[in-house]
């Protein structure tokens, strides 16, 4: 975007043609005014100066050969006349392993936490794989690509390249036996989901919870969906601010509302929170008060910070059990840098809704505030994690209902997100969810 730097604006480029560092050059988005730059792996990006090649009559600051620190992403202001334009530019090291599968399954490799898993099929036989692993130029990995290794413990990868050396720890499962649980959604079967971040909790479910089912409004509404033996009711629902009618449907309502009185037990993730409202897990207009996020082509990237949860005074409930915390009784769920909806259906507690803090929200929902923002250590601003054991006999229900809880980092004009380090905790947290809503 061109800005007017005082005076009359005159019809001249501010746009930088060329950026490279180290000889690499960087790609560069005249839309969105960003350029990336990725070196090969192993490289410091502390202390880079970039060569830049500009429009005619144009300045840049910081100048062209100047030396740069880029751990964060540096602004470049490049001036022509009057008129102005700021890049934010990116200088990233190429990760060591580009991709592992294993029998055509992909990995999903965590270069923050150094971690590499994949679930297998159940039934694998896990002594005897041969992953398939694609590495940068120049990087090395032992055991390498094609070996036969026995997964039946965590296995070390050691990737070097020159004088660096790191170790990958690998962990190849087959789905855990545990509870029936019916991931709920309004498509008639799981394959016909759109939704990406809904997708994406579906996929995770059913390839760690033997007993998965999928379960759509339609056939709960008419009856096809029989509930019972269903341990637990999963909707995470991302597609929209508002709860779809097929599901405020009192047919399915009902129904739900009937299972859960018999003891069953629902978790609700995203803007499916809201729905305690519906099924009377709250007295009428309790539910969140305070819903609201970006659909796409809107959504930002946080370079700044990570998005994280406290759950002080809750350090050893099990919904928390093994979460990866940077501090006792707080944990990130959203790394800087990622793309984000920041789709949230909470409770604003100081201002709206006579709550005051959590003690009157208590009071007034019958629930139990679990966690907050990671700010709020005595969880008195915000309800992003609940649970709800009031009510009718034997009814259990674990709302999770932050921005942070996102599944999915969407693309943004054709650029894909940067892995999110922290979806181990996204997946820890709703395996802890499902499993406490069984076992309590």
């Amino acid at each position: 975007m061109q800005n007017e730097d005082g005076g009359l604006v005159t019809d001249v480029s501010v746009s930088i043609s060329s950026f490279q560092v180290n000889g690499v050059a960087g790609d560069i988005d005249n839309i969105a005014d960003e350029i990336t730059v990725t070196l090969p792996y192993g490289t410091s990006v502390k202390a880079l100066s970039p060569s830049i090649q500009l429009s005619q009559g144009a300045t840049v600051s910081p100048n062209s050969g100047t030396t740069v620190d880029f751990s964060q992403p540096v602004k470049f202001r490049v001036k022509n006349g009057n008129i102005y334009k700021d890049y934010k530019v990116t200088v990233h090291a190429q990760a060591p392993i580009l991709s592992f599968k294993i029998n055509g399954l992909t990995a999903t490799i965590n270069h923050s936490s150094k971690t590499i898993s994949l679930v297998m099929p159940d039934g694998t036989n896990l002594t005897s794989l041969q992953p398939v692993i694609e590495m940068a130029s120049g990087v090395s990995i032992a055991p390498a690509s094609g070996a036969t290794i026995n997964f039946n413990a965590p296995v070390l990868f050691t990737v070097s390249n020159g004088n660096l050396t790191e170790i990958y720890t690998a962990k190849v499962t087959t789905p855990v036996s545990g509870p029936v649980v019916a991931f709920l959604g309004t498509a008639s079967s799981r394959t016909g989901l759109t939704n990406p971040d809904e997708i994406a909790a579906s996929d995770w479910l059913f390839g760690n919870f033997s007993g998965a089912v999928y379960v759509s409004t339609a056939d709960v509404a008419s009856g096809a969906a029989n509930l019972t033996g269903i341990d637990v009711i999963w909707w995470h629902f991302d597609s929209a601010l508002a709860l779809p009618a097929e599901a405020l449907n009192n047919n399915v309502t009902s129904k739900i509302k009937t299972y859960l009185n018999a003891g069953g037990n629902i978790l609700l993730t995203g803007f499916a929170s809201q729905y305690v409202d519906a099924l009377g897990i709250v007295p009428t207009g309790k539910g969140p008060n305070n819903v609201f996020g970006d659909f796409l082509p809107n959504g930002f990237v946080d370079s700044g910070s990570d998005w994280g949860i406290t759950f002080k005074g809750h350090e050893n409930h099990p919904v928390f059990d093994g979460l990866q915390t940077y501090e006792s009784g707080k944990a990130n769920l959203l790394q800087k840098g990622t793309f984000r909806l920041n789709h949230t259906a909470w409770w604003f507690l100081p201002e709206w809704g006579g709550y005051v803090d959590g003690a009157g929200w208590r009071s007034q929902t019958g629930g139990t505030n679990l966690a907050s923002e990671a700010w709020d250590d005595n969880l008195n601003g915000r309800v992003t994690i609940a649970e709800f054991p009031g009510g009718t006999a034997n009814k259990k229900c674990v709302i999770i209902s932050m921005g942070a809880y996102d599944w999915f980092n969407e693309t943004l004009n054709g650029n894909p997100s940067k892995p999110n380090g922290f979806l181990d905790n996204i997946k820890k947290l709703t395996e802890n969810s499902l499993n406490y809503l069984v076992t309590n």
